[in-house]
This record gives C-alpha cells, structure tokens and sequence, in this order.
C-alpha cells in the first residue's frame, strides 16, 4: 500500500480552491431548480457576485465552505445531494474535458484497475492543492482505496446525521468509473459533520 498526502502551506493567507467548486454548483442548481433559486442559494451565501462572473482562477475557500454549507438549509438534504452529486460529475467531465491529457486517458482504460488506481492517485495527490484548500488530504492505495481529509472544506461547521460530503464522492467515483473501472463506487464511510476525526472516501470496484 502506498500513500500521498497534502498538508497545508504555513498561513500565507486565505487557503484557495479550484472555482469548479462554485462554476459547477451553479451549473447544477440552475438545471435541477432554476435561475432564482440558483441567485438566492448564492445571495445567501455572501458569493451572488459570482452569478455576473463566474471565476476564472483559484478562489478563497471561504466562498467555497459558505456556498457548499447553504445548499443543505436551503433545498433540504435531499435535494442538496442531489445538487452536490451533479456538480461533482460536472466538474470531473471539466476535468476529463481539460486537465487529463487523452493520452493518459486512454491509457488508463487500458490498464488493469488496481495499476490504473495507482497511477490515477498519484495524479489526485499531486493536484490535492487545487481542491483540498487548507485541509489535510491524504490517498492511500490498495483496496479499498482509501481518501481522507482532515478538516474538510465542505463540511466544516456543519453537524449532520448523516455524510454530507457528496461533491468529493460524486467527483472521485465519476472519474474512477470513467478511468479505473466501469462499476467503481465512492462511500464516504465517514465524516466529520457526523462527530468523524476525518471525512473518509473508500473506493471499491468488483475485481
């Protein structure tokens, strides 16, 4: 088993985040629910400048933090995840689109799925900085494939009964069925929001 972690730079200032945090998020709330819910869901979160100009580079993960944590109080935890899965599988089809070469694309869905999960996570850890913001990311190879962040971004302040980090999960589990294996799952088995030490991510694909 191997690892990869991501421990936050000495305090520079505000952490960032990549925007798909927030273009995404606004590209789900507007098809499941509409151009007003989408501004108010915004308003409410201190970010509604976005909606005029969506980002184009890193952003501070406070409006990352204050947009995800609206989504649950606004549209009601079922409708949250459903918003916060979508956006996740809109920003790994950004990611597919964008940031991996096709080459390593096709590649990858030629290899056995326990050496493309290696290869996939060492990706993942090297760009942990563009998503994991002041949180300690750690990738743990081997199966299940283990992600785990320590004082996660998304749920930071939030109590819940249940998971409620369902961007991340929707996010990996796109990009492994996609690349590692076609009937690959995400499971956050733990989070913070529930009392969790860490938000855990375990990845499994039948083998």
């Amino acid at each position: 088993m191997t690892a990869s972690t991501h421990t936050p730079a000495p305090d520079t200032g505000p952490a960032r985040i990549g925007p798909n945090a927030i273009i995404r998020v606004a590209e789900a709330l507007r098809a499941q629910l509409g151009d007003a819910v989408t501004a108010e869901v915004f308003r409410s979160a201190g970010v509604e400048h976005y909606l005029q100009t969506m980002p184009g580079q890193m952003v501070d993960e406070r409006e990352v933090i204050a947009l995800h944590q609206r989504l649950r109080p606004a549209l009601g935890a079922a409708q949250a995840r459903a918003v916060s899965r979508e956006a996740g599988v809109r920003t790994c089809d950004y990611l597919l689109a964008n940031r991996i070469p096709r080459p390593a694309q096709f590649v990858l869905r030629l290899l056995p799925p326990g050496l493309a999960s290696r290869i996939l996570l060492r990706s993942i850890g090297g760009h942990s900085w563009t998503f994991a913001g002041s949180s300690h990311f750690r990738a743990e190879s081997g199966y299940p494939v283990r992600l785990s962040f320590t004082n996660c971004p998304l749920c930071r302040g939030t109590t819940a009964a249940e998971p409620v980090c369902d961007y991340y999960a929707a996010t990996f589990e796109h990009l492994y069925r996609t690349l590692v294996s076609r009937r690959a799952t995400v499971v956050e088995t733990a989070c913070q929001a529930t009392g969790a030490p860490a938000c855990v991510f375990e990845i499994r694909w039948k083998r």
